[in-house]
């Protein structure tokens, strides 16, 4: 007897020729994939002809705001709205109030986040430096994604948030950490085996710029460009890239958007390092010509760069350099959003609308339904130790599917959205490819748009951690 059958959808992978098939599931696993109907009760039969089915698709760098700014997002609506968007796992990022910083933090985050739960997520750990490096390896033992360091920021030396726009004469802020600091967190992390990722922008260069240009009559967002311009991520990734040859940590380069981070991620994969990277929809689909249309929901950190950087991050993508993408869901109210260009807070949606536009990118020939797959569910979860549980569709494995219509149009509407705050720079955008169905470990989160079931979703753990 089997529990589910998706009947008659184009099975695609990374990797293989797509076909027909029916998928056979059973207790909440996928027990066989056929071209032929394989004998047996069926309890719920799905109907996926003309539409593709995929591995469930991943988005490994979401920030719910919950706990610590649950007014503008929580768990709760974020995986809904990841399951609108076909997507089935979430990383949830670590920067909430209390952080993850530590074991007692860590549990406390996961109990919270299951309640709330459309999807199955990871949850990521975070970097203080001294603050925190005793707390690594119990966080690794206690089954966190991987770590992230949120290089050039300072950080409140009682709450440990981050602090965006610090001042130096301020006694409870603790100055973004010298280089000798950071290089002692990639031993740190090395040690445990897992993913460091960075937000690679250099403090020291974006305080300098930004003293210059704001005190001139130049506040446009080309401004704004040259305070945060591209050498502050150059600098960033290519000292993060000497760090992890000297330490041999497993290095991610979070939402890279210039030329030339992904040419220095390149020539240290020549060299044969491992050194990974990920870029995200609003620098693939936008550069700095569209702000004077978009306007100010269009500010995320690194900020959306030129034409030029927008076309060598599609290239590193046809090359295998970028192996992820994936949305920095960020979101902030729309007062907080309405202010002024410098002053507001940058981040916007993302999880609802990744994968719609990335089918749109297949369906103009800027990628193949194969390498979405790759970029969206299988590179992931192999770089990420949860393949092949997640990200495949191989017997055995949790029934993770998202079903997708190429042919399907859509319009993005921000007042659609299922965050709490709907701020979206893709608005209005009109697309042609979408998900229409939602299913983890075996259950249908997502049908035709609408939300299901109630929250069932639970934390995933890296390799043998997996419960």
């Amino acid at each position: 007897m089997w529990d589910h059958v998706i009947r008659g959808g184009t099975i695609v992978t990374a990797t293989e020729e797509a076909y027909e098939a029916d998928v056979y599931i059973k207790d909440g696993k996928i027990s066989a994939i056929s071209i032929e109907r394989l004998p047996g009760k069926v309890t719920e039969e799905i109907d996926a002809r003309g539409c593709c089915v995929l591995p469930g698709l991943i988005d490994i760098h979401i920030h719910s705001r919950d706990p610590g700014a649950s007014h503008k997002e929580d768990f709760y609506h974020s995986t809904q709205a990841a399951a609108i968007g076909g997507i089935t796992t979430v990383f949830e990022m670590p920067n909430t109030n209390p952080p993850i910083n530590n074991v007692e933090n860590f549990h406390k985050q996961v109990d919270n986040l299951e309640q709330k739960a459309h999807v199955d997520f990871g949850v990521w750990a975070i970097c203080l430096g001294r603050l925190n490096s005793e707390d690594l390896h119990p966080l690794n033992k206690a089954g966190v994604i991987g770590y992230k360091f949120f290089w050039g920021y300072a950080v409140n030396s009682k709450t440990f948030q981050l602090v965006y726009n610090a001042n130096e004469k301020n006694d409870e802020v603790i100055p973004p950490f010298k280089d000798g600091e950071v290089y002692e967190i990639f031993e740190s992390v090395s040690k445990t085996g897992k993913v460091l990722a960075i937000h690679a922008e250099s403090n020291d260069i974006i305080q300098y710029l930004t003293q210059r240009y704001e005190s001139s009559d130049h506040n446009d967002y080309n401004a704004l460009l040259q305070t945060r311009s591209n050498l502050a991520e150059e600098i960033t990734i290519q000292t993060g890239i000497s760090f992890a040859k000297k330490t041999g940590v497993r290095l991610h380069i979070l939402h890279m958007s210039t030329e030339e981070g992904v040419n220095l991620v390149k020539a240290a994969q020549k060299e044969g390092y491992n050194i990974t990277s990920e870029t995200c929809p609003h620098y693939l689909f936008l550069n700095n010509e569209d702000y004077n249309k978009i306007g100010s929901a269009m500010k995320v950190y690194p900020l959306v760069k030129y034409k030029k950087d927008q076309e060598k991050l599609w290239k590193g993508l046809e090359e295998g350099v970028i192996s992820i993408v994936c949305s920095d869901h960020a979101p902030h109210t729309e007062e907080e959003k309405s202010g002024d260009l410098w002053s507001i807070p940058a981040g916007m949606c993302g999880v609802e609308t990744l994968t719609s536009l990335m089918l749109d990118a297949v369906n103009k020939n800027r990628l193949t339904l194969q390498d979405l797959v790759a970029i969206l569910s299988e590179n992931p979860a192999k770089q990420f130790g949860i393949y092949p549980r997640k990200g495949s569709l191989l017997p055995g494995t949790d029934a993770d599917i998202t079903i997708v219509d190429l042919n399907k149009n859509s319009v993005i509407k921000k007042e659609n959205l299922h965050s709490k705050s709907k701020i979206t720079a893709f608005d209005g955008f009109e697309l042609k490819g979408t998900p229409v169905a939602t299913i983890v470990r075996g259950q249908m989160i997502m049908k035709d748009g609408k939300i299901v079931s109630k929250p069932t979703g639970k934390l995933i753990k890296p390799s043998n951690d997996n419960s």
